[in-house]
This record gives C-alpha cells, sequence and structure tokens, in this order.
C-alpha cells in the first residue's frame, strides 16, 4: 500500500482502454480533472501506456494510473512495460488483473513489490467477494470488484447491488484501510447513481463513456451522479 497517494472517496475511475489515444484523451482528461475539482470526485483516469506523460502533464488533481506493468527490472525485456517508466511518466499508480489483462497471482504479488519499490499505488481487479478478500491480503490501495460477465455491456440487478454489501465486508475484514471501487454493468448516470448508494466508495466506466454519443456529456452525468449518491448517502 502506497500512503503518499491519498484516495479520497467519492472516487471514479475512467478506463479509455484503446478506445481513445493522444489529443483526444488529454481533452477528456482536461474534462474530467475539471469536473472532478468542481463536484468534489476524486478522479482516477487509467490512459494508454503511451499517453501517461501526456495525461499526467495536463490534469492538475486527477490521479493518473498505467493500464499495466512487468514486474522486470531495469534491463533486458523488450516490449515490457518498467515500473520505474511508469513513475517517471508521472504516473501515481497502476491498475492490474483486468479481465483482459489477468496475472497468475505469484505474477501479481511481485508486480505489486515493485510498484511498492518505485512509489506507485496498485488498483487491482477482483471478480468477486471471495476473490477480493484473496487480493485484500496483498494490500493493494484499491481493488476493484466487477463481474466479468458484465464488463463492456451487461446490466446490473438487484443481486448485483446486494453484492456491494459483502464484497466490502469481505475487503474490510482483511484491512479497512484499502479503498473498494465496484465497476462493471455501468451503462449510465443511473447505475453510477445506484452504485454508490448501494454502498460503494467508487465506481468507473470505460465502454458506456468512450461509445457514447456525446463522451462529455455522458461523463459529466457519471461524476455529477456519483457526488448526488453519495451526499444523499453519507
Amino acid at each position: 500500500m502506497n500512503r503518499d497517494v491519498v484516495i479520497t472517496p467519492p472516487f471514479f475511475e475512467i478506463g479509455p482502454k484503446a478506445y481513445v489515444y493522444g489529443a483526444e484523451i488529454v481533452a477528456l482528461a482536461r474534462l474530467a480533472d475539471d469536473l472532478g475539482r468542481e463536484h468534489r470526485v476524486q478522479v482516477i483516469l487509467t490512459p494508454q501506456i503511451v499517453d501517461l506523460a501526456l495525461v499526467a502533464r495536463a490534469v492538475e488533481s486527477a490521479l493518473v494510473f498505467a493500464q499495466h506493468m512487468d514486474s522486470l527490472p531495469v534491463g533486458r525485456g523488450v516490449g515490457s512495460v518498467l515500473p520505474e517508466a511508469v513513475r517517471a511518466a508521472g504516473a501515481a499508480g497502476v491498475l492490474l488483473n483486468h479481465v483482459e489483462r489477468r496475472l497468475p497471482r505469484d505474477e501479481l504479488t511481485r508486480t505489486m513489490r515493485r510498484a511498492e519499490e518505485v512509489g506507485l499505488a496498485t488498483m487491482v481487479c477482483a471478480d468477486d467477494a471471495r476473490d477480493a478478500a484473496a487480493i485484500a491480503a496483498l494490500r493493494p490501495d484499491v481493488i476493484i470488484v466487477e463481474s466479468p460477465e458484465l464488463i463492456a455491456g451487461g446490466r446490473r440487478d438487484d443481486d448485483e447491488r446486494r453484492a456491494v454489501a459483502a464484497a466490502n465486508e469481505a475487503v474490510w475484514s482483511v484491512d479497512p484501510a484499502i479503498r473498494v471501487l465496484h465497476g462493471a454493468g455501468i451503462t449510465d448516470a443511473s447505475d453510477v447513481e445506484a452504485v454508490i448508494a448501494a454502498g460503494a466508495q467508487g465506481t468507473g466506466s470505460s465502454s458506456a463513456i468512450f461509445t457514447a454519443a456525446d463522451p462529455s456529456s455522458m461523463l459529466e452525468a457519471m461524476i455529477r451522479s456519483v457526488r448526488r449518491a453519495w451526499d444523499r448517502t453519507h
């Protein structure tokens, strides 16, 4: 856990995956940064590796995390993502173990250790409450709990909303300092509001933002909903 990177709920993670890059993600990052300050929502951005430095220079209060990195040391490793380079690019942390980039548990442990060595916070994905509890033992800064079936277009139902409390309890029984984000199945602002109201400290979205007819408007609606739901329930 990196105590130099402070993530204060409520927070919202914007995951562009490979939907946008270059000038387009920089423009959206600036908007997200402004919206985060306006609504007092901590924004986390996970741009493409090649855009890390561009986005880090463009924002003031948003936190920039790499989408992935490797555990290798400085030296050989063509095509790998070096932890020291991620930190030097201006990233505050790294996203690990996403369903689209799974890591074996021993490699996840090594990569988290390397992140700690270079001063990067860790945001680690888990499928459900049991998986989240196991990952909590590794002491990441944030655990993202998201069902793989809901990623990129699934719809949350009442069972998924009830699962928020179970996952929170599973994580916090191990370490109450870990932040818990509940993602996947977040298709619009009403989903954002519902998951925060159900007990999530944070949420996030990828495809719903970047495939929207107006990504900027969708982003603004979602961040507004984070603050509205948080104020209503806390």
